[in-house]
């Protein structure tokens, strides 16, 4: 799942870069990707380290229960909002802002009208549709997960001791969770039903890319002539 947050939030960097600095990022394949995708894996694998390190292996052989339903090591209150507000930070507020800034920059040049510029068939407007809905579906995923994700943090740490509160923590848990999860479907989703690109090339052969980017570039740009035209 956090593996999922910070390459949302690299590909709406990337999406920021080649709309609102068309000239400056102008191509969709940079170097140092493999690089960003290969340091991304590892920030994240290593801060999910914590979780199996905070879980006590059942002592109970004869019940079998999954690795969420482990209980947990005893560790002192300060140490617990330490880790819940660094898994908060790190986890889901910086990164939403990250794609929510991104989302404000590429919606505003997308609603900038540019003058004599060639005709976009729409193009700006689904543009504009898929960055919107890519930041709802962000937040409508990600945001709930982590209001439950402290919550019975504290209830696995019995912090908190009023059962009826457990119990409610728990079974909101377990359907944020559900909802975060379901963000690796709706993107796919999403991103088709959201822009024709996908649909035209399902059904027809692959324009070069060159021309593509010539293409989107002079209706974004308003038209200007290009070197190579």
């Amino acid at each position: 799942m956090y593996a999922s947050i910070y390459f949302l939030v690299l590909i709406s960097v990337r999406r920021c870069q080649l709309i609102v600095c068309p000239l400056k990022y102008n191509s969709s394949k940079q170097k140092g990707d493999l690089l960003k995708c290969v340091v991304g894996w590892l920030m994240v694998c290593l801060a999910c380290l914590a979780f199996p390190w905070l879980r006590e292996p059942n002592s109970n052989n004869s019940q079998t229960v999954c690795f969420a339903e482990l209980p947990m090591k005893s560790i002192s209150p300060p140490v617990v909002w330490v880790l819940l507000l660094l898994a908060e930070l790190l986890g889901f507020i910086i990164p939403l802002i990250v794609v929510v800034a991104c989302s404000i920059l590429t919606a505003g040049s997308l609603r900038t009208v540019t003058a004599d510029c060639v005709p976009d068939c729409g193009e700006k407007r689904r543009s504009l549709k898929m960055v919107l809905c890519c930041a709802v579906v962000f937040l409508l995923c990600f945001a709930p997960y982590h209001i439950t994700m402290p919550l019975d943090f504290l209830v696995k740490a019995n912090t908190l001791s009023d059962c009826s509160t457990r119990n409610l923590i728990q079974r909101c848990h377990i359907i944020t969770l559900c909802l975060a999860s379901l963000n690796c479907s709706l993107d796919p989703l999403m991103y088709y039903f959201t822009s024709d690109e996908f649909r035209r090339r399902l059904s027809k052969p692959e324009m070069p890319e060159t021309l593509t980017f010539n293409r989107r570039l002079s209706c974004l740009t308003g038209g200007e002539d290009m070197e190579g035209d």
